[in-house]
């Protein structure tokens, strides 16, 4: 709820801690995200592990889609 109140508009679970770790070693980050489901912190609405991975299947086409055009770009930058 607090997170709410904040204006947060979105959790990640791991992200911080791998970049943290990816940047400690001197790399470059690019952070993207696919949110599958509306965790509210409402305990009536259970979180269905079957609708999270339909709604990242439905996503798989212009998630990938827009992963290989940003992997393009870079690509063209480094050559």
């Amino acid at each position: 709820k607090f997170l709410g109140i904040i204006g947060t508009d979105a959790v990640g679970m791991s992200t911080v801690p791998e970049v943290v770790v990816a940047r400690h070693m001197g790399m470059h980050v690019l952070g993207l995200s696919l949110i599958t489901n509306a965790a509210t912190g409402d305990e009536t609405q259970e979180v269905n592990h079957a609708e999270v991975l339909a709604v990242a299947d439905a996503a798989r086409p212009k998630f990938a889609a827009l992963v290989r055009g940003i992997v393009r770009g870079i690509a063209g930058l480094t050559s």
